[in-house]
């Protein structure tokens, strides 16, 4: 394949999945969004199931039972039936039937304290979050309202070993556009306490100052949504961010009286560890919240 049609697929599969993400809450029409991309329905899933494994309502489906489990935990005057319609699910009862069949207990039981379990199993799936000795109960935030940002992002199935390389890339891509003023950013677009860490959708992206100036198109761009956000600052070490995340979304969002919303969370770099000699960060952390 030649490296102009991959790129064009590769950027129609990420437009497609960045539609989903930030529609959720939509009932989303193939139609529609295959004529906004024109590209026929039959080339848009057979690209999509191409580049990310799975067909498109497969991954409808998954997002919408990962931004609901993550409401749920966070949002506690939210009834079930507000999280539904937040989700973009039809009725009440097929995403209870869903839902269990994902985490082999009710929406009721999770929100009431179940997803604790859940997430620890999954926080034992990294070998460097379990070695954290981090202590985060003393970290206060401040609340922004932040603009959209526009990058450039290379997007990694899963929260694993494969992040390390993707920023490796985009470090290669900023030394060979001779760019001087530019933002690390890496955008979650699940929470990866509660989503299965080979599942989670991490981008890893390049906020440039001057994108005027930027004439390569090795890289697509996207917005990352503006809003109201906690905004934490936070020092530490590789495997201290999922604890971190862990302690965002169960304890200082329920304590908080904030709710979150759909919209991904995304952390700022100043220093990225995976480029620092002793494995060190320094960021920031948004969270998306109302009132």
């Amino acid at each position: 394949m030649k490296k102009e049609t991959l790129q064009k697929r590769t950027k129609i599969a990420n437009d497609i999945m960045y539609y989903i993400y930030t529609h959720i809450e939509t009932n989303i029409d193939i139609e529609e969004l295959s004529m906004d991309l024109g590209v026929s329905k039959f080339h848009m899933h057979r690209i999509f199931k191409e580049i990310f494994g799975k067909n498109i309502y497969e991954s409808i489906k998954s997002i919408r039972l990962q931004k609901a489990s993550n409401l749920l935990l966070t949002n506690k005057y939210s009834t079930i039936s507000n999280i539904v319609n937040l989700c973009g699910y039809s009725s009440q009862s097929s995403f209870i039937k869903i839902f269990k069949e994902r985490f082999e207990m009710s929406p009721k039981e999770w929100k009431n304290g179940g997803y604790k379990e859940y997430s620890n199993k999954i926080i034992q799936q990294s070998q460097k979050a379990m070695q954290s000795k981090a202590d985060f109960k003393n970290i206060v935030p401040t609340i922004v309202k932040m603009p959209f940002i526009e990058s450039y992002y290379i997007r990694n199935k899963g929260y694993n070993v494969n992040i390390e390389e993707t920023w490796q890339k985009l470090e290669t891509w900023v030394l060979t556009n001779n760019i001087e003023s530019y933002k690390r950013i890496a955008l979650f677009h699940d929470n990866p306490t509660i989503t299965p860490l080979d599942e989670c959708q991490y981008i890893g992206c390049i906020m440039v100052d001057d994108m005027e100036n930027i004439k390569s198109d090795r890289l697509p761009k996207f917005k990352i949504a503006e809003g109201v956000y906690a905004k934490f600052d936070l020092k530490g070490k590789t495997g201290d961010v999922l604890p971190f995340i862990q302690w965002v979304y169960h304890e200082w969002l329920p304590k908080s009286e904030y709710e979150t919303t759909t919209k991904p969370s995304y952390a700022i770099y100043e220093k990225l560890d995976f480029f620092d000699e002793d494995n060190e960060f320094e960021l920031s952390f948004y969270v998306s919240i109302n009132f």
